[in-house]
This record gives structure tokens, sequence and C-alpha cells, in this order.
């Protein structure tokens, strides 16, 4: 007796996605059937006797393709936090043909000629905004294209996808493929967490010794704590040099170099094609910066403004270098040694001793707190298939009529490194808030929230240190931004629609409250005695928080002054590493080796959305200071937040989401437009 073919995880739109159940043989007949779904209900839409309704064409179309991306970005997550041999080939095989749909749909004519005919008297305030960026996009998308060129449109957008996932594969399989086995003398100064978790993993390969590798909470502490020079250098060497031509042995093979030149020819082709002169002039259309010049001097104003603050920043590590630690001519990888053992001394505390107060589950306890506190919600424990034990589920709830807790939003929470997950931290969307036109029910929104960081060694909880504290505080905006939102449209719902060098205005906002005493003191617990965060060693940390602020500052903008020239004046067909060398002669004030290879690994503007907008981090945090600056204003004796202020905020911010432009909602808030003076101040650069 045959046994029934168990259903397609990916084809259930019950509830949640089944990321227990998926798996790569289920990749491909699910973009059959859902590419299918979508393409049969846009030949509906775009037949003539379909009417040019709002309404009518969400519900035929708008719901096959959120199903359709729905389950892609369940299949992409999965990509980029549990990756397999096995679920990449099954990714890459279906790339090229889900690339060539969205192209395709993003450039269709009757389409285009559909939402012209709308009538947007008929609509509300959100959808009036939704059809104006879909007018939009639809020209970005090269719907007024014709013929040979909108055929070459659509193949630059497919093979731009493929490049870019290779980017990210290359750089993922450079970073995984690296560890080295240290004895016990040459960890000296390292931390004993760091060494435990390097014993652990050695000995789960089967060596002896530490295992080290390029990930985060494993590089990091070697750089900052390891006193030998040498060590310091291998990793430093290996770790600059990743997915490039300098790459040593075996690891030439995850070269990014003709990689980046092929994306960014890419771009500039299409630039052209949609008659722009450039990438940078595409990517602001929808943004709020007007120009890339004004993006390029708004970098160099802020870069002269910080300079001079970098240029003291690394004269006094020189002469602490050479007056304690013997080091007369300091090499790249000595700085970040230098710069932790000169806050140590300046300010009598180190970052090992802080980590031992911010466990993570009285990190997370904290982050709840002040979030529920500010923005009149309470977060609890909830349940749902996860692609790994380590992954949490949370709800988001506020009060209802009669006091009935109503579900607002849902999140997944995956905080540790391991192998074959993507570095650095994110949040992404699993689905939106939108009032659904085929069922007439209230969708809530689901976002991911994703870090890197250290696991708990010896049975103890994971300990986090302040910059990890930073980082989650950080998604956690993102997150709120997309969970808290109250439109009901889902293309302008949560984080949808919102500008993207405003997107990270959430997210900086949230930071600020890692040096609030009143926020603080209720998120740490020392992690052999329970002892929350001493007074005394809080303000040494706040003493200390704009420590080397301008190198800081002047880093950020070596990154985005470099996208947004090398996707502008730069000619993709000759090597971009001079214009590198060119923007850190011009900003920067320590230089790299020239062997090093940061570029390569450029994820952000390579495979990341940041392309000529990584500048979106310095152009935000002007916002996010600003609007933080109105919880100082208003705070109460005791340092606590005003909850008046908090409300003002999410209404204003969180709520309104994409329904409108950012400055609209900004002002909203604010009661006026934002001003460059907060964050100085709060940088210390006033």
């Amino acid at each position: 007796m045959t046994q029934p073919t168990p259903a397609n995880p990916l084809l259930d739109f019950s509830d949640l996605p089944l990321f227990d159940r998926i798996r790569p043989e289920h990749v491909a007949p699910a973009v059959d059937v859902l590419m299918a779904d979508a393409d049969k209900a846009l030949e509906t839409v775009t037949k003539p006797d379909f009417p040019a309704d709002w309404t009518a064409i969400s519900r035929e179309l708008d719901v096959a393709t959120e199903r359709f991306g729905r389950a892609w970005g369940a299949v992409s997550h999965l990509n980029g936090v549990a990756d397999t041999p096995e679920l990449r080939a099954a990714y890459n095989e279906a790339l090229p043909r889900v690339t060539e749909f969205w192209t395709r749909l993003g450039a269709d004519e009757r389409l285009y000629a559909k939402y012209k005919a709308i009538d947007t008297s008929t609509l509300n305030a959100e959808q009036r905004q939704a059809h104006t960026n879909a007018m939009r996009n639809f020209v970005l998308s090269g719907a007024e294209l014709q013929g040979e060129a909108r055929e070459r449109f659509a193949k630059i957008q497919e093979r731009q996808a493929e490049a870019s996932q290779k980017f990210s594969e290359n750089s993922l399989d450079a970073t995984d493929a690296f560890a080295y086995y240290a004895g016990e003398a040459e960890l000296d100064g390292v931390p004993e967490d760091v060494k435990a978790a390097a014993r652990a993993a050695a000995q789960a390969d089967g060596h002896d010794g530490y295992k080290l590798t390029l990930k985060m909470p494993s590089y990091l502490p070697v750089m900052q704590f390891a006193r030998s020079s040498a060590l310091r250098e291998k990793l430093y060497r290996a770790y600059a040099t990743r997915a490039s031509d300098q790459a040593e042995g075996d690891a030439i093979r995850f070269d990014n170099t003709a990689l980046v030149r092929e994306i960014l020819a890419l771009r500039k082709e299409e630039a052209q094609l949609l008659g722009y002169r450039n990438f940078g002039e595409v990517s602001v259309v929808a943004k709020m910066a007007d120009s890339p010049e004004q993006v390029i001097t708004f970098l160099r104003d802020l870069g002269h403004r910080a300079k001079p603050f970098a240029e003291k920043d690394l004269a006094d590590m020189r002469a602490f270098a050479a007056e304690h630690l013997g080091l007369t001519d300091p090499q790249p990888w000595d700085w970040p040694y230098i710069g932790e053992k000169l806050k140590e001394a300046r300010y009598a505390f180190s970052e090992q001793e802080v980590k031992r107060y911010f466990t993570a589950p009285k990190v997370l306890a904290g982050l709840f707190k002040i979030v529920e506190t500010l923005f009149e919600v309470s977060i609890r424990r909830d349940s749902a298939p996860v692609w790994n034990p380590g992954v949490e589920f949370y709800r988001i709830e506020r009060p209802g009529v009669g006091g009935a807790p109503v579900l607002v939003g849902q999140f997944y929470l995956d905080p540790s490194a391991r192998t074959g997950k993507r570095g650095g931290a994110w949040m992404d969307d699993v689905r939106a808030r939108w009032l659904r036109p085929d069922n007439g029910h209230l969708q809530t929104p689901v976002a991911h929230l994703v870090c890197n960081f250290a696991e708990g060694v010896d049975g103890k909880p994971a300990l986090l240190t302040h910059d990890d504290v930073t980082t989650l505080f950080h998604e956690f905006g993102h997150g709120l931004h997309h969970m808290l939102t109250q439109v009901n449209e889902r293309d302008v719902s949560g984080i949808s629609g919102v500008e993207w060098d405003a997107v990270e205005l959430p997210s900086q906002f949230m930071e600020n409250f890692c040096w609030e005493w009143s926020v603080l003191r209720h998120m740490t617990a020392h992690v052999d005695t329970g002892e929350p965060l001493p007074r005394e060693l809080f303000d040494k940390m706040l003493a200390a928080k704009n420590f080397q602020s301008g190198l800081q500052t002047v880093r950020q903008i070596e990154f985005s002054l470099f996208d947004m020239l090398l996707h502008t004046s730069h000619d993709p067909s000759e090597d971009f590493m001079p214009l590198l060398r060119a923007v850190r002669n011009e900003v920067a004030v320590i230089q790299p080796p020239v062997w090093s290879r940061t570029a390569h690994t450029f994820g952000h503007i390579f495979s990341g959305g940041y392309a000529a907008g990584y500048y979106s981090y310095k152009w935000a945090e002007v916002l996010s200071a600003d609007a933080y600056a109105a919880f100082e204003e208003t705070s109460g004796n005791d340092g606590a937040p005003s909850i008046e202020t908090g409300r003002k905020y999410r209404q204003a911010i969180l709520e309104a989401g994409g329904s409108r432009p950012a400055m609209e909602s900004f002002k909203a808030f604010r009661g006026r437009e934002p001003q460059l003076d907060a964050l100085l101040r709060h940088q210390g650069m006033a």
C-alpha cells in the first residue's frame, strides 16, 4: 500500500511558516505552483474588461503575489540562517525564475496602464500613497521601456540577482572556511569565556587547543585582548582578505573581484536604460535625499567636522601605545588592542568586566520592559515552528476594548552565531499587517530578528558585550517599526514604503536607551553573583561612551562615500581599489595595508539592498538623534523616559509606517524639520 505524499509546507498559508518541515525538495514544486497562480492572476487583472479598481486588482493579484512572496521569503530566510549545500542548490536553481517573474510583473505595461486608469479620488490616504509608490516603481522597473531595451533590462535583473547571491555565498564560505587552532600560550589576555567557547569548538572538531574563526564572537575578542601581535596579525590578514584576490591558499576560489565589477557594470547599464546617468541617481529616487550630489555634500560636511576628532583619537592611541605598550610603530592589527587598553587605562574598566553583567536572558527582559512601558504593549512567549532549537518566538499585545489583549504582532528571535548562518544582524519581515481583500480579515505582522552573538558555555547563559546589547536594541527598533504599525494597506504598512534613508530612524533611536541608567539597571545581573551593574561602573561606561567616536564616524563616512562614488563617478570597467584608496586618503586617519580588501565582503551594497544607500545610516542618525532629544527634553527627574512622548513617537513614526513621507512623520512628532546639532552633541563632537 503506498503512503500518501506529505503536503508541501511552502504551500500552507493557514498560519506561520512551517520552518521545521521545509526541505530543499519542496522549493521547486512550490515555486511552480505559486508562480503559476500569480501569472494567472496577472492575466486576469490585465484583461481589457477587468475593472481599473484598486480593491478588485488587490483581491486578485496582490493576494497571489503575497503568497508567492511569503513562501520565497521563507526559503530566502533559511538560505541566510540555515545554509546547506542542498538548500543552496535548490535556492539557486529557483532564483532566476523568481527574479524573472518579479521583473516581468514590475515592467508589465498592461498592469501599468491599469494602475494609471485607477481613479485616485476613490482611494483613501493609505491607498493613495501606495498608488503613488506603485507608479514610481513601475517606471523604475522598466515598464516604459520597449523592444530590445525591455528585454535587456529583464536580463540585467536576472543576472544581478545571481551575481549578488554568489557574492553573498563567497563571503559566507570564505568566512566559514578559515579556522586556526591556537595553543594556550598564544591566547594570553583573551577572556576566559571566549577561550572556553574556542576550546569546545576545537574538541567538537576532534582537535587539541582552541579553534579561532572569523565569526565576530571569536574574531573581535582576539583582536581586542590577545597580547600576541602575531596572532592578531594572522586573524586580521585572513579577515581583511576574505573573498578576495589576496586570500591565501585555497581560499582564493571565493574571490569576489570579478563579481563586484560585473554588478557595478550591470547597475550602470540599468540606470542608463532608465534614462539616468548613473545608479546613484536611480537609488535616490525613492529616498528622502534629492540627489547623489546632496548626499556627497552631506557626507563630506560631516567628515570635515569629524576628522579633527578622529585625528585626536589616533594621536592619543599612538602616544599611549609608545609609552605603555612598547609599540612605537603600531600596525593595523594593533589598533583594536591599543584602543581597548587605552579605554581600560583611561576609564578604569574593560568590556569584559561589563560583559559579565549582561546575561542574554536579563538583557532581553530589560529590553521588553522598556518597550512595554514606553509603547504601552505587552510581550510574552509564544510558540511556532522554528529552524533551530535556539530560536525563540514571541507575541506583542495591547489592551483592547474591555481590557482583553489584542494581538499586535509576533517575532522570531535567532540570537546565536553558527556555521551556515550569514554574519551580521538584521530584521526582515515574514508577513505584513494587511486588511486582506480576499477575506476581510486583519492579518497581523510577523518579523525575524537575527543576531550573531556568542553562545553560553559551561551551562551558563550567553554573555553580551555592550555593543551586542546595542545591536539587539537596534534590530528590535526595526521590528517595532514593522510590528506596531496601524496601517491596513500592505504596501505602506510597517517598513514597507518607508524611504530607505529614513528606515534606520527607529532602529538607531532605540540604541539610545542602552545608555540610560533608568533602563540599563533593569537589564543586568552578574553571571556568577546575580548582582546588578554597579552605578560606578555605568558612570565609567558613560564617560567612555564617545571614546573614539571621531574614528567611528570617519569609518562610516568612508564606507558611505565609497559606496556613493562607486555608483556615480566610477567607471565599472576599471579597478575599484584606487577609488577606495582615494576615499580613504580624503576621510580616513588610519590607513589599512595595501592588501586589505574590505570591499570584497561589503555585503550591504553588493548583496543587501544598500547600493548607493549606505549613507542612510548617517542620514537617519541625524533623524534618530533629534527624535531622541525629544525624550531627553521630557524625561522625569529619575531620568525615566516620558510615556506621553513615547505615545506621540509611537503614533507619529511607528504606527504611520510608510503611509506618508518620512519627513511628514518626523515633523508630526517633532513639530519641525530635523537638525544636525543633536547628533554632534550625542557623539561628543559638538
